[in-house]
């Protein structure tokens, strides 16, 4: 098969796995079965494109001329080779989680969940191969709506009113900022292709990039830099298998990977490093890095706790890319897949604590360890590795970030990286600490195992190993990234 073909069934298989899923949808198992295919057939493909991209091929396909010079199509270039491995890798992974989750709860409508995640794979798949803005702003909104009635699925008027809040504001800024900053571009260059060195340059004064950044920087709202971050802490009313899609698969990094891929492809580094249009960005970054953690300081609800630790790492992201110089580009892309597995395997682990013991307050988790081992164990393991530390997958895209703001001349960012892992350690820690450490408040200590089902203790598992991979086989994903950067 040649990479054209890979790259247009890569994109046919989520949809024909929905069709697939819905026909299926009064036999359980065989509904279950066509998802966990699905996925395994996909990630099959996906990986199968590695080593050209490698080679430095990049292949693309064309679906529709809309206008002269502007299609519907898609190239496969290191970065969207990244995020499609990330998102199709952790579909099978979460599909898995989520069939323990949704059996073990019983809960509705299961044949529209697995139906409405399928179409989400699609859209974080038409944006990771996306050619151009035009593409991956069609995808990205397919990718909104396609996840709203998974926010929505328990039907709750709190559910029902955490999905208005997430549907408002990523329709809201994508519609008013992120398409006006597509339009605006093609009147500026005459063009939507994603191009190495970027279109913009002598196309635009100085004064104009600015503005034209801050437009794509808070129109891509799945980014959540502050203030438009609302969306993702009121989202957390979903089922866990949701959160985890939300903060690790697809959602937020179809946001961070936009905002790196326009930095990189419509701005250019050089245009960037040599206007200094992108250093208001660092600062915005910054903050939001900072703020969301103390933030999540406060939370005792776990899963918010972990929202709003999901804002302050997508910002590690939109730092590298407004550092504009290759250690930025290399830690901020490689934080993709890093932050991914750590956040997942923490998702999975709120999700099965919640299973087996109704739990949902870091404060009635004390001693939460003697009964849940492997559960906590993963956590931990998850949370090492989101603060950064050795040897887990963490430690390298934060080393590279520091590493680009040091390039960049910018001391002040290193400090930011340092107080927000310092702030990590002090809203991850205490949570498996206080469960291996701390008796059960008022309560008599329990002894034997009691985790939750197979199918939701095995995912954390291997996602908390995926982060320890992750640590030794960084070369690999930094061989991958450095054309990024013109390496």
């Amino acid at each position: 098969m040649s990479d054209g073909a890979a790259l247009q069934l890569a994109l046919a298989l989520p949809p024909l796995g929905a069709v697939a899923i819905a026909l299926l949808g009064r036999w359980p198992n065989l509904r279950e079965t066509a998802t966990l295919a699905t996925g395994v057939a996909l990630i099959a493909v996906v990986a199968s494109l590695v080593p050209g991209v490698l080679a430095g091929e990049r292949p693309a396909v064309e679906w529709l001329q809309v206008l002269p010079g502007l299609a519907i199509a898609f190239r496969l270039e290191p970065l969207g080779m990244l995020f499609a491995l990330v998102a199709s890798g952790l579909w099978i992974v979460t599909s898995v989680y989520s069939i323990g989750y949704m059996r073990a709860h019983d809960e509705d409508h299961q044949t529209r969940y697995y139906v409405s995640f399928a179409v989400s794979i699609l859209g974080a798949l038409g944006v990771a191969l996306a050619a151009n803005m035009l593409t991956l702003f069609i995808f990205y909104e397919v990718l909104t709506l396609s996840t709203y009635p998974l926010v929505s699925h328990q039907g709750t008027e709190r559910a029902m009113r955490g999905a208005r809040t997430y549907l408002s504001v990523l329709m809201t800024t994508s519609i008013v900022f992120l398409l006006l900053a597509v339009v605006w571009t093609w009147v500026l260059a005459g063009t939507l292709d994603f191009r190495e060195g970027g279109i913009l340059s002598g196309r635009a004064s100085d004064g104009m990039l600015i503005a034209l950044l801050a437009l794509y920087a808070f129109g891509t709202g799945k980014a959540a830099l502050m203030p438009f971050h609302r969306w993702l802490p009121a989202a957390m009313v979903a089922p866990t298998p949701v959160s985890a899609l939300l903060h690790a698969v697809a959602v937020v990094k179809a946001g961070v990977f936009t905002v790196m891929k326009v930095v990189i492809y419509i701005f250019g580094l050089d245009l960037l490093t040599s206007t200094g249009a992108s250093e208001w960005l660092m600062y915005a970054a910054g903050v939001t890095i900072i703020a969301s953690s103390l933030i999540a300081l406060r939370q005792d609800n776990l899963k918010r706790r972990l929202a709003y630790s999901t804002v302050s790492q997508l910002s590690y992201i939109v730092l590298g890319a407004a550092l504009a110089n290759t250690w930025g580009i290399v830690g901020g892309s490689m934080h993709i897949a890093t932050h991914a597995f750590g956040k997942i395997t923490l998702f999975f682990c709120a999700g099965a604590i919640y299973v087996a013991t109704h739990k949902t307050e870091i404060s009635d988790m004390r001693g939460l360890g003697r009964t849940m081992p492997f559960t906590m164990a993963a956590f931990m393991l998850g949370a090492l590795s989101v603060i950064g530390l050795p040897p887990l997958g963490g430690t390298w895209s934060k080393w590279y970030l520091a590493l680009g703001a040091a390039d960049a001349g910018q001391i002040l960012f290193i400090a930011v990286l340092m107080v927000s892992s310092l702030l990590n350690i002090a809203y991850l820690m205490p949570i498996p600490i206080r469960g291996f450490f701390s008796a059960p408040t008022g309560e008599p200590v329990e002894s034997g195992i009691r985790e939750a089902p197979l199918l939701c203790v095995i995912p954390p598992c291997f996602t908390a190993i995926g982060c320890v991979g992750l640590f030794f086989f960084a070369d690999e994903i930094y061989r991958l990234l450095l054309p990024l950067a013109g390496g």
